[in-house]
């Protein structure tokens, strides 16, 4: 949170610390936020500095008497002589712009300023008050002496008078502002006002968990929450303060999972990197108990899950693959959670873009997950002046939207140091007369109004949003609370701007603070790394649930100006994946050998998770060189904790060595894990089995010439009887056989089984007329 430092010369709220350029602008009746009023000077240079630390009643009836206390501070360089503080009594102030330029201006202003309000109790005399010394007072004046007539607002001033650097004559050294609502009546119709009353936190758990942990024991990344949930933190203050208020619940559900997780056993990471055990878990129930007995009657609006950044999505990550995708399961995520944790049904309806700032892209993606409203501000969906008061905060967009255009004013009064009590009572001042302004714009016409302060109110600024809230609801006859549901539903202004500005209207500071593609990139990785181990797990549920919900926090607007925090915590996540998915890996494996033609190749893989894996499968490759094949792919299913060794059948056919290549598969075909190397070497096909096999090929090859053989001579035709026994080279026929019926021609040397000359083409069958035919003919015998 920003601290404004207190503005010298007079103690005057600043206007609300919008990131928007434009939100300097005041336009008449319009939701412009003013700018930081200059500190008021008396007669030239600052003298003194005047704090309003208290002023009762904040709403005045007809009988009461205003009570003015604070103090006063000499920052001249002598002593103030005689000083005196008195109230002055201001002129009614019809406009909000009149407001705001009776905030801004500097220096007593005779007759702007008003006179003093007669009476003993109406000023205080404090004598000399020394260079730089201080002095505290208190005004008392009944209400019948302001000159309080119609309803409005009317200006109220303390003033320090004195002698200062030796002058002879008392003049005014300073003055202090503040604005008092009159409504002595309620008018025809009340405004209704929505606040809403935010319950957010940055995120503080990240994914990991012991791997030894069966029971996934949450590991917060600091001890931040449990300071903010303890007796008088911040979360603490806003469920105390907001129980008894007229507020819609505007609730992140990440925050009440982390609070229910620290309800048990958790445990803190230190800066070392380990862990020591968490000691919360009684101010975590006492802050659950307390939130479900505070929202039980009133409207809460549930945020997707982890509150992530519209405008980043919009202008960085919608072109990411699946980041878009976050926002659906996050909605429905926060819709459970709330409903789990606060036994209440939330609406979901509502979007909620960081500081109110839209464009088309931001009002597309806010409204992708279903989500219909989108809450917006005043100083982002201008009136551009058209106007003369505060409209309907409802305002139909197109496609069926609504977006709800908070005043920007009223939303950014409660910003800055409120720890002050000057600062608080003055927020609360102007609160009251803010809203009472914008009720006497159009007394007869109701009209609903909404506040949407900033995300993480500290406890200070709750306790100042508190006191303004319980003064309205108590003395504010001009306003009525209603929930968000019900000012999305109100009649809108038919004049009112229903046009959303484009996209270079959106403030450059804000988008530089937006998370980066870079950021948006890095999650799809994560993503798809957590969907590849979820396919190959007996639970998944066991990993989906912690990683899924770090990955919406990784989105969350709470990084916003916390670029490096944010890439850290990203950093975790995935480290704290890849720890995880490295728990199933195969073994390295020595150099092996195999002995014979066929052997199994065993592989271990190793399960280090607590729960079973299944659905992979594993597969050998090897090199070529000695012709070693490996069996089809192994299926692998290993038991949580222990390994598994998958024997994989091969065949080799020479002896040698060769590399061989595991690799795990999931069921679609990705590859799981890194791949592993190792050499084989088969050292037992020798020359000998070589031998058996060689010749037991030939045996093959020769009975298939003698069978080939056969069936051609019981084709051929018959010799003819009358032919000659020898040829004319004085040979015997090719079919000449001795008297046993036998083949007794020879063949020569390096013919084939089929009488083909070996290593040539066959020879025509049909005769013996060639010279080749004499040539493989030999004599007949006699015997």
């Amino acid at each position: 949170m920003r601290l404004l430092a207190v503005l010298a010369g007079a103690l005057l709220l600043s206007g609300p610390l919008h990131p928007l350029p434009e939100a300097t602008a005041a336009a008449r009746g319009g939701g412009t936020p003013f700018s930081a009023p200059a500190a008021p000077a008396a007669d030239g240079p600052r003298t003194a500095v005047i704090s309003v630390d208290e002023l009762t009643p904040s709403v005045p009836e007809k009988d009461d008497t205003v009570t003015v206390s604070g103090r006063v501070a000499n920052r001249t360089g002598s002593t103030v002589k005689d000083a005196r503080v008195a109230l002055l009594a201001g002129p009614r102030l019809t406009t909000r712009s009149a407001m705001e330029e009776a905030a801004s201006r500097t220096g007593f202003v005779p007759g702007a300023d008003g006179a003093e309000v007669g009476g003993k109790d109406a000023v205080a005399r404090i004598g000399d008050v020394p260079a730089g010394g201080s002095r505290s007072f208190t005004l008392r004046v009944p209400v019948e002496k302001l000159s309080l007539d119609e309803p409005g607002v009317y200006q109220l001033g303390v003033s320090l008078s004195g002698k200062a650097r030796g002058g002879a004559y008392e003049r005014v050294l300073g003055i202090e502002r503040t604005f008092l609502p009159w409504q002595p009546a309620a008018p025809d119709e009340p405004i209704q006002l929505t606040f809403l009353w935010p319950l957010i936190s940055s995120a503080h758990i990240g994914a990991y968990t012991k791997p030894d942990d069966q029971q996934q024991t949450p590991v917060f990344e600091n001890d931040g929450l449990a300071r903010e949930i303890a007796p008088g933190g911040r979360l603490q203050q806003l469920v105390s303060l907001g129980k008894d208020l007229p507020v819609t619940w505007v609730v992140d559900p990440d925050l009440l999972a982390s609070v229910a997780a620290m309800a048990e056993r958790y445990e803190v990471r230190t800066e070392d990197g380990t862990t020591v055990e968490g000691r919360a878990q009684a101010d975590a129930r006492r802050w659950l108990f307390d939130l479900q007995q505070a929202v039980e009657d009133d409207e809460v609006v549930a945020l997707p899950f982890g509150d992530p950044d519209l405008a980043s999505l919009a202008h960085r990550g919608r072109n990411v693959p699946g980041a878009l995708g976050h926002l659906g399961p996050a909605t429905e995520l926060g819709r459970t959670t709330v409903r789990t944790e606060l036994h209440v049904e939330p609406s979901t309806d509502f979007a909620w873009p960081v500081e109110g700032a839209i464009d088309p892209s931001v009002v597309s993606v806010a409204t992708s997950a279903g989500a219909r409203n989108v809450i917006t501000r005043s100083d982002s969906l201008r009136e551009n002046g058209r106007l003369n008061h505060t409209p309907t905060a409802a305002r139909p967009i197109g496609g069926g939207n609504t977006a709800i255009v908070a005043d920007a004013r009223l939303s950014g009064l409660f910003r800055g140091d409120m720890t002050r009590a000057g600062t608080s009572v003055e927020a609360v001042q102007r609160f009251l007369t803010q809203t009472q302004a914008i009720s006497a714009q159009q007394p007869d016409k109701q009209r609903s109004i909404v506040v949407a302060p900033q995300r993480m109110p500290t406890a200070s600024q709750a306790q100042a949003m508190a006191e303004a809230l319980d003064a309205l609801q108590l003395d504010g006859r001009w306003a009525e609370f209603v929930g968000l549901t019900e000012a999305a539903r109100a009649k809108p202004d038919p004049q009112a701007n229903r046009r959303v500005p484009g996209r270079g209207s959106y403030p450059a500071d804000l988008r530089e603070q937006e998370l980066r593609t870079e950021a948006f990139e890095e999650i799809h990785t994560v993503r798809e790394s957590l969907d590849d181990f979820k396919s190959i797990l007996s639970q998944p549920v066991r990993v989906e649930t912690p990683f899924s919900v770090a990955l919406h926090r990784a989105m969350s607007t709470s990084w916003r100006g916390e670029r490096d925090e944010a890439a850290e915590y990203r950093a975790s996540v995935r480290k704290d994946l890849e720890e995880l998915t490295g728990g199933v890996r195969l073994v390295q494996k020595s150099e092996m050998k195999l002995s014979g033609r066929s052997a199994t190749i065993p592989v271990t893989v190793q399960n280090k998770l607590l729960q079973d894996v299944e659905n992979l499968e594993l597969r050998l490759t090897s090199g070529r060189r000695i012709g070693l094949e490996v069996d089809e792919a192994q299926p692998v299913r290993v038991a949580g904790g222990h390994s598994q060794s998958v024997k994989v059948p091969t065949t080799a056919k020479a002896n040698g060595r060769t590399w061989v290549r595991a690799q795990l598969y999931t069921e679609d075909g990705e590859r799981w894990g890194e791949p592993m190397r190792f050499q084989v070497e088969v050292t037992e096909i020798t020359s000998a089995v070589m031998l058996v096999i060689s010749g037991g090929v030939l045996l093959v090859v020769l009975a298939g010439v003698r069978m080939y053989t056969q069936r051609k001579r019981r084709t051929e035709p018959l010799p003819d009887p009358d032919a000659p026994l020898l040829s004319p080279a004085g040979g015997v026929g090719d079919d000449a056989r001795d008297g046993s019926g036998e083949d007794t021609t020879e063949r020569a040397a390096g013919e084939g089984p089929d009488g083909t000359p070996a290593g040539g083409q066959a020879g025509d069958r049909t005769g013996d007329t060639g010279p080749g035919a004499a040539r493989n003919r030999r004599p007949l015998r006699h015997g």
